[in-house]
């Protein structure tokens, strides 16, 4: 399981030109699922997510956490971070999860944050989606289970 994370003052997602999610402060996570990935790993990478320290403390360390600062989580669905790029021009996505296995652990990590108290807003899952973001520092980050 993959999860860009990207530290944001706002993000939203749209589906033929209709807000489906909308955060303020927090993260925008582009989520994408592997073929061997388990709901261990959902709630195990949830977890990292949350208390990942991205955000500045009063010293201007990164220091706190999602779950330090209140902040929201836009979660995002992303089959296209487990592209192989390693042969030819275009990516194969034979590592990257079926819809149905990908859907179920796609929600249950959303539920895993939610458990945590952080507010999740989320995209359609297999919807084409229009993303938007104001990227603050800018912080992205790639996290791997």
């Amino acid at each position: 399981m993959r999860a860009l994370i990207q530290r944001v003052s706002q993000a939203a997602v749209a589906v033929e030109g209709e807000v489906v999610g909308r955060i303020g402060f927090g993260c925008l996570i582009l989520l994408g699922v592997g073929k061997a990935d388990t709901e261990t790993q959902a709630d195990l990478l949830a977890r990292k997510t949350v208390h990942l320290r991205i955000f500045p403390d009063s010293d201007k360390k990164m220091n706190l956490s999602l779950k330090d600062v209140q902040g929201e989580a836009l979660v995002v669905s992303q089959f296209t971070l487990y592209a192989d790029t390693r042969k030819g021009h275009r990516p194969a996505f034979t590592d990257a999860a079926g819809p149905e296995v990908a859907d179920r652990l796609y929600q249950r990590y959303v539920r895993s944050i939610e458990s945590e108290g952080i507010h999740a807003s989320t995209g359609r899952f297999g919807a084409m989606m229009q993303v938007s973001l104001v990227n603050d520092g800018p912080v992205t980050l790639l996290l791997d289970v």
